[in-house]
């Protein structure tokens, strides 16, 4: 399989129909997790065959066709990441690229393998990680985690800290679970130097919550935040969908990512790949094309022909809505298959 791209970023962009221009791919390389979460995992999950996963080789030979059509940043997600065996050896191959094309190469990870993996992730060039927290009470991390421990995750945080990664806390804001924590949680991360990004939960898959009773817009989160603390807009992005504050009172930074009170679909740059080689091109819709068929089938060519089809196809916005006593949108797929 002949897999160079000498001239990476000189293929045609790729541009949806409604003229944005998708430079940011998101990567499932695994569906498998040790934690499960309440609102993205069923308890008792049944996870893909391995058989059916793309190869480290196909991960890499697929990310370098979208960074030759200008793909800038890689975000390598799941599931949990950091629990496939040997995923270092896809940081460190995706690591050649920067400078190459690819400006970053960064994860979305919940922190429990972080005190084994910090060092080799910044040997790699990835600069910055997102860690998912959302209770910073032990006993309440681990009802909303149904396994996890706290306590590894803040020793993940020592060690990325330690490694000289830039760190920014996602939580997921849970009416009646965690609420009562996200004053607590701003003032713990900033005083640490983390960014802090509020995150409303998303209809994806069934999970056992009751989502439209754990349902808490982040439009309620931030009037009530403004009683206390000066939020500062700012222009800042990310590349993500996160809108972002400074807070006069900590000098830290604040993220609200509100796919259900305030969609951030206007201006989507981003397209997602699941572990199994399907290119989603928006969070809540089905469409999709299959890069791993076209990969297969016709190497390079065939994902070129594919992704030209992914921007006819991608949507112009989700359809998650909340109703008087519900949460819709939901198009079937848990958060972990289609990545976080």
């Amino acid at each position: 399989m002949n897999t160079d791209r000498s001239n990476a970023g000189s293929a045609t962009p790729l541009i949806d129909s409604y003229g944005r221009h998708v430079t940011y791919l998101r990567v499932s390389v695994t569906d498998r997790c040790d934690f499960r979460c309440t609102y993205c995992m069923a308890e008792h999950m049944q996870f893909l065959p391995k058989r059916e996963v793309l190869s480290f080789e196909e991960l890499e030979t697929i990310v370098g066709a979208f960074v030759a059509r200008g793909v800038r940043k890689v975000r390598l997600t799941g599931g949990e990441p950091l629990v496939r065996r040997d995923v270092m050896t896809l940081f460190r191959s995706l690591g050649h690229r920067l400078g190459h094309g690819l400006d970053e190469l960064t994860l979305t990870t919940n922190g429990s393998q972080l005190s084994r993996h910090a060092e080799a992730l910044a040997a790699s060039g990835v600069r910055r990680v997102n860690v998912s927290i959302d209770s910073l009470d032990a006993e309440r991390f681990a009802a909303i985690t149904r396994r996890g421990r706290l306590v590894e995750v803040l020793d993940g945080l020592a060690a990325a800290e330690a490694a000289g990664l830039a760190i920014k806390i996602n939580m997921v804001a849970l009416a009646g679970i965690n609420e009562n924590e996200i004053a607590g949680m701003l003032e713990w991360a900033h005083g640490r130097g983390y960014d802090l990004t509020l995150i409303e939960a998303m209809p994806l898959g069934e999970t056992g919550m009751d989502r439209s009773a754990a349902h808490l817009p982040l439009t309620v989160v931030r009037d009530r935040l403004q009683e206390r603390f000066t939020l500062n807009r700012l222009a800042e992005r990310t590349g993500g969908p996160a809108r972002y504050f400074q807070v006069a009172e900590t000098g830290g930074r604040l993220g609200f990512i509100t796919p259900l009170t305030h969609n951030f679909c206007e201006g989507c740059n981003r397209v997602r790949l699941t572990t199994t080689g399907r290119l989603y091109l928006c969070l809540g819709q089905e469409d999709h094309v299959d890069l791993r068929r076209a990969l297969r089938e016709d190497g390079l060519p065939g994902i070129d022909a594919a992704l030209d089809r992914a921007m006819i196809l991608k949507p112009k916005g989700h359809d998650f809505r909340i109703g008087r006593n519900s949460v819709a949108g939901d198009p079937g797929r848990h958060m972990s298959v289609t990545g976080g």
